[in-house]
């Protein structure tokens, strides 16, 4: 019988509720559910609960939001539930005496195909990168970052118009799926038939997004900015900065399009037409299509060039 098998699941992103809301339907006993702490929010301040917290509450789960995962009350009451596994969607780093309690370990639901994009922005970056598919992995977490022995891995492709956030749905939603299927796996199997990872030096990452790795560089080719701009939408977005020669105004593009061909532009320069715009690159052109000025709100093209002045000279740096 599944509810006896006994589960302490960690998560605080909206990415892992379907992982829950599987474990849920499939009868294991949730002993608790682990989330981060509730953080001041907005003007006011006030305190805001995970995504994971809020699921937890309707659903009556016992709640645990630790400061640190290695106090020793919190280790001493984890052990107290005694769990035989702990599952782990969107968290944080585990330390090894936390993962070493239950009789199965602890294991995690990874938002790519290790050991290839190992880190905390997966999905981001596979986009970013251009690549045409991805998927889901789960793993038997150890005492390093995204490098344990995989269990079992999900593909889905992804098309040339998808963004992030499209990719961020379809594996939220098949995270669950081949959560359920690993731990029947572990479950009901005397011994489970892992895959070790064998990474090598030219092994893409997928490092915490930052200022600086959102910002748009307009030497880079069309179809490398395309992608980056689509591999940060809808957050954080594609950072750059409009000269418009008196002005300077930070931007964030959304959605654009592209092409590769030859001209005399310098990179950066706006081209300003009648219904779109288009900026110059190493090898084409990009066509903002959604577009959001600092302390504006997003706007679609057209609606932004009959809203604004653009100079003559204006550019992109």
């Amino acid at each position: 019988m599944n509810s006896q098998k006994k589960i302490i699941f960690m998560g605080t992103a909206e990415f892992a509720i379907p992982s829950l809301e599987r474990i849920i339907k499939n009868n294991y006993t949730i002993l608790a559910v682990v989330t981060s702490t509730d953080k001041p929010a907005g003007r006011g301040l006030k305190l805001r609960e995970s995504p994971i917290k809020k699921f937890a509450k309707k659903n009556d789960l016992k709640i645990l939001q630790p400061t640190n995962l290695k106090d020793q009350n919190f280790i001493n009451l984890i052990t107290k539930l005694h769990p035989d596994i702990i599952v782990v969607v969107a968290f944080r780093m585990l330390p090894e005496i936390l993962w070493k309690i239950p009789k199965y370990g602890a294991i995690n639901v990874h938002a790519s195909l290790l050991p290839k994009y190992r880190g905390a922005a997966p999905i981001n970056w596979a986009i970013i990168n251009g690549e045409k598919q991805t998927g889901i992995s789960t793993f038997f977490i150890n005492e390093k970052i995204d490098t344990g022995n995989i269990i079992d891995q999900s593909i889905i492709k992804i098309s040339k118009d998808e963004n992030a956030g499209n990719i961020h749905d379809k594996l939220m939603a098949l995270g669950g799926n081949v959560l359920i299927k690993s731990l029947k796996k572990i479950f009901h199997n005397n011994k489970v038939a892992v895959k070790s990872q064998k990474a090598n030096k030219e092994l893409k990452i997928a490092p915490k997004l930052n200022k600086l790795n959102c910002k748009i560089n307009w030497d880079d080719p069309s179809e490398n900015i395309y992608n980056k701009i689509r591999g940060l939408s809808p957050y954080p977005g594609a950072k750059s900065i409009l000269d418009n020669y008196d002005k300077k105004i930070n931007v964030i593009i959304y959605k654009s399009n592209f092409t590769s061909i030859k001209h005399d532009h310098p990179n950066g320069i706006i081209i300003v037409e009648k219904d779109a715009i288009k900026i110059a690159t190493f090898d084409g052109y990009i066509y903002p299509l959604l577009v959001k000025f600092e302390g504006k709100k997003i706007l679609d093209i057209r609606s932004l060039i009959n809203g604004f002045n653009f100079h003559k000279k204006c550019k992109m740096i």
